[in-house]
């Protein structure tokens, strides 16, 4: 049978009352009030004085808890790095004069990924960043860098220098120098591990080198000549020629590694 409510006008509510006829009334309903909204159904809560809404708390108190819609957050400082690396490596590239194909068999990256990362259509993973940075032989931090102000100065109080990546185990390097693109020169305080070094392989890539030991012992071979370096000995060489160092002592080596960058 059809279920509907009817209003019980002495106890303010809504009562469920079995009717056979909607035309008819309930015996109590004729008597105490009129049919209420026909179209409700019998398992509605009751309605009236201190009622809750369906999550269980009174309507002032639900619109008291009610979200407070909130404004939309500017842009990320993140955002605006991210968006630079592609046009960074694009122009690096380009500076080099390499091709999509030639920089990806360097990189071991595919052309159609450093394309979509120069084109801003793909962010690139750590791993993928290291290996371009490599390629392009700059830092990962150039490709990271926010935008600084340009300026004649760099000026670096102790303590305040940034760290520079390196992908060789046992070496530390701290920048004492202005950012990529405002200085041709690159210094840091590196710090030499025991027995760190930075490989079986030689390095070659374009531009100078220059290393003043502060402590410790080093050794650095360019061309298949070694020259062992102890406190107050510097070495000042062409990267084009193949080298590599390594600290043979079993204490750390500290030196000022200043570099030309390349243009």
């Amino acid at each position: 049978m059809p279920i509907t409510l009817w209003k019980d006008r002495s106890r303010n509510t809504l009562r469920p009352c079995v009717v056979r006829n909607l035309q008819s009334a309930c015996s109590e309903g004729g008597r105490n009030g009129r049919f209420a909204n026909r179209a409700e159904r019998s398992d509605m809560p009751k309605l009236g004085d201190g009622a809750k809404t369906a999550k269980g708390m009174a309507p002032e108190r639900a619109r008291a808890q009610s979200p407070i819609p909130r404004r939309p957050k500017p842009p990320h400082a993140v955002d605006n790095v991210v968006g630079a690396i592609g046009p960074k490596i694009r122009e690096l590239r380009a500076q080099r004069g390499l091709s999509l194909q030639q920089l990806a068999d360097r990189a071991e990256v595919s052309p159609a990924a450093i394309h979509k990362i120069e084109h801003n259509g793909m962010v690139p993973t750590i791993a993928t960043l290291m290996k371009l940075a490599v390629a392009l032989n700059r830092p990962v931090s150039f490709l990271i860098d926010e935008a600084t102000p340009d300026g004649p100065v760099a000026f670096t109080p102790t303590a305040t220098g940034r760290p520079v990546f390196t992908s060789k185990s046992g070496l530390t390097l701290t920048s004492i120098t202005g950012p990529y693109g405002r200085f041709y020169l690159a210094g840091a305080a590196a710090t030499f591990e025991p027995h760190a070094s930075s490989g079986e392989a030689a390095m070659e890539h374009p531009g100078e080198e220059l290393i003043y030991l502060l402590e410790g012992a080093l050794e650095v071979e360019v061309a298949g000549e070694t020259f062992r370096l102890r406190s107050g000995d510097a070495i000042h060489f062409r990267t084009d020629r193949p080298h590599r160092w390594r600290n043979p002592g079993a204490r750390r080596a500290r030196a000022v590694w200043m570099t030309q960058r390349p243009t």
